[in-house]
């Protein structure tokens, strides 16, 4: 009788702190047949970097996914629920390619009801492959996103901070108010509504 081989899979995601856009979670199982040298944690590499080995996890991992929680997500759940929403959705595109056996988490908590046995694993991504491998696609699929979303709403300068909380976003936010892609449950956003309103009511 032939044993099924279960794979260990990582998990990482972009985009918890900004004040715009998605959350988005990438999951990857490498092929110990096909390496791919340089995988690290994202926020350790330059973007040229980043660009140059996404290709290359997606060209030869065994399996991948990325998926993302929306904006209205984001403000209905609360930002860590969503991160774990996410998080689910690309385990699950995961678990539709290949058998799972151990799920191995960035970070020091868990979504809920997942497929197999998990490991939540503070700074993982600087330790398991997998993982660093996820935090990639997550963050370059990411910040393609957000540059699409620069060019659907110019001013806020989205292809350059990416939706987190610069200076020149804060300028943006004042002299244009938020769009639709802004976090209203995040608090720099939420008093800026308010604020304006109150003007509007005087």
């Amino acid at each position: 009788m032939r044993t099924m081989t279960l794979l260990t899979c990582g998990v990482d995601e972009a985009g918890r702190g900004p004040w715009a856009g998605p959350v988005t979670a990438g999951a990857v199982v490498l092929d110990p047949a096909r390496p791919i040298e340089g995988l690290t944690d994202s926020k350790a590499l330059k973007e040229s970097q980043r660009d140059a080995l996404a290709p290359l996890i997606r060209e030869r991992a065994a399996a991948f996914c990325v998926a993302h929680a929306s904006v209205e997500e984001i403000d209905r759940l609360n930002i860590r629920e969503a991160t774990f929403l996410a998080m689910s959705r690309a385990i699950e595109g995961i678990a539709r390619q290949c058998p799972l056996g151990m799920i191995l988490i960035d970070g020091n908590a868990l979504p809920k009801d997942l497929p197999c046995e998990a490991r939540a694993i503070i700074k993982g991504d600087l330790t398991e492959p997998a993982i660093s491998a996820a935090s990639i696609l997550a963050k370059t699929e990411r910040d393609a996103l957000m540059k699409d979303m620069d060019a659907v709403h110019p001013g806020y300068g989205f292809a350059r901070h990416k939706g987190y909380g610069t200076a020149a976003h804060a300028e943006a936010l004042q002299r244009l108010g938020p769009c639709v892609h802004h976090r209203t449950s995040f608090r720099p956003i939420r008093e800026l509504i308010a604020s304006r309103a109150a003007q509007v009511t005087r």
